[in-house]
């Protein structure tokens, strides 16, 4: 009897690159860090501009009426605003990229045979964005809302106010550098000196 060469191959097992378990742990494995890029620079965006522009309606309306009470209200206002903002700026925005994106796709598929489905997995997600950056924007308006919100002296609360977005500007720089593999310093110190600003 004669083997085929098929039939004496051994096989191979096959590795699923996209998430990976080790004793009951997933780990997920990211060949591409781009696949990364469109959620984590809403994220990034998100928490930035929630605990800036937050803090700086608190600090802004705080010189105004010196009171916890206005203070921490103008926080929630700012937080519930500015999530929905960022929400639906994100969602138009990445859409627009989407659709954008698509048409190239069409275009391409047009001038070859293999068609248009096998190649939307590289698209960005709008909705995924949208709920980074809303989820993100929450996160960030939470710090100088909770930094204010049990003191009652004026000074001391701008103190704290500002103290905690700065430490919390370092733990964004930190986070998205550790998330995008980029070198840490730079990013603590491009996230810290641009919130200052």
């Amino acid at each position: 009897m004669q083997t085929s060469i098929e039939q004496t191959k051994p096989s191979v097992p096959t590795v699923d690159l996209e998430l990976q378990s080790i004793e009951g742990l997933e780990i997920e494995v990211i060949d591409d860090y781009s696949s990364r890029a469109q959620w984590l620079r809403a994220a990034i965006l998100g928490a930035n501009d929630g605990l800036l522009s937050t803090a700086s309606l608190m600090v802004g309306v705080g010189a105004v009426r010196k009171d916890v009470k206005t203070m921490v209200l103008t926080g929630i206002a700012g937080l519930v605003a500015g999530a929905c903002s960022m929400a639906i700026g994100e969602f138009v925005s990445v859409y627009s990229q989407y659709d954008i994106e698509m048409a190239q796709k069409v275009k391409e598929a047009m001038r070859e045979t293999n068609g248009i489905e096998e190649r939307k997995g590289n698209l960005p997600s709008p909705f995924r964005a949208a709920a980074a950056s809303t989820l993100s924007f929450s996160v960030g308006a939470l710090v100088p809302l909770l930094a204010a919100g049990f003191i009652n002296d004026y000074k001391a609360r701008l103190g704290m106010v500002a103290a905690a977005v700065s430490l919390a500007l370092l733990g964004f720089g930190g986070l998205s550098a550790v998330l995008g593999r980029a070198p840490v310093v730079k990013a603590l110190l491009r996230v810290l000196v641009g919130g200052w600003c």
